[in-house]
């Protein structure tokens, strides 16, 4: 199986380390990871903030970069949202504006074969014990696109319950949004800087000593919150988990 590496923005920029990650651990799953050098954006920033135009010339780059893949794994459910949901109706609202169906045709392959890691690793590989091992307390907040958008349910905890050494500590209010939403975070500092604050209470509430996210630009609100707060729990992506083992141990 062709398997490439989407890192994302936010990863590629700010977090490296989550993108190593998650090739580590496909590299111990027995899978050979590409990481195509002329990705780019997937253009969920301008779409959201209502410059669907602006973002079709990266949603047609994502589909001509990733072509030739059987599938695409990114650490991200946000991103892996805006390929899986939000393409197909870029592809069809240009259609209906009399542009043609060359960006629909250009996305068609690389939308159903784009995966957020935990459905790589439950649905594709079919494996739950990563062989991880982290001797930590964690709690786990499902972010809202791999909630509502991609509907993760289970398949993170599942992984999580599986690391030898992990205690999983369930987190009081999980389904709220932590405030972060991307533009939303600019537009609405208070309500947002609000909203982290009281992820990160409940949070602290389950004496956990690690908070655990899917989405880094989350994790990066989050850990912005714990940092004002002056908490000492730490924002940690999922892949950094799996990925580490007796011998390799997360950063």
């Amino acid at each position: 199986m062709r398997v490439a590496l989407f890192v994302t923005c936010v990863n590629d920029t700010l977090f490296p380390g989550t993108g190593r990650a998650v090739v580590r651990l496909l590299d111990r799953l027995g899978v050979e990871v590409d990481f195509p050098l002329a990705q780019t954006c997937c253009g969920q920033a301008h779409y959201n903030t209502g410059y669907r135009h602006a973002a079709e010339p990266l949603a047609r780059r994502f589909g001509e970069v990733f072509r030739g893949y059987e599938a695409i794994v990114t650490p991200s459910g946000s991103c892996g949202a805006m390929v899986r949901e939000l393409y197909p109706r870029m592809g069809e609202r240009a259609r209906a504006e009399g542009r043609g169906g060359t960006l629909a045709a250009a996305l068609a392959p690389v939308v159903p074969r784009t995966y957020e890691l935990t459905e790589f690793l439950v649905d594709v590989l079919g494996v739950t014990d990563v062989g991880a091992y982290y001797p930590h307390a964690v709690t786990y907040h499902p972010t809202c696109h791999g909630l509502r958008g991609l509907g993760l349910g289970e398949r993170p905890m599942r992984l999580l319950r599986a690391v030898r050494g992990l205690e999983l500590v369930e987190l009081p209010g999980a389904e709220e949004c932590c405030g972060f939403g991307g533009t939303f975070a600019v537009k609405n500092p208070d309500v947002s800087a609000a909203m982290g604050a009281d992820k990160v209470r409940n949070a602290e509430s389950t004496g956990a000593s690690v908070l655990c996210a899917a989405d880094s630009s989350c994790l990066m609100h989050l850990g912005g919150t714990m940092a004002r707060l002056r908490t000492r729990m730490r924002p940690v992506h999922l892949a950094e988990i799996l990925a580490s083992t007796e011998e390799e141990p997360a950063a």
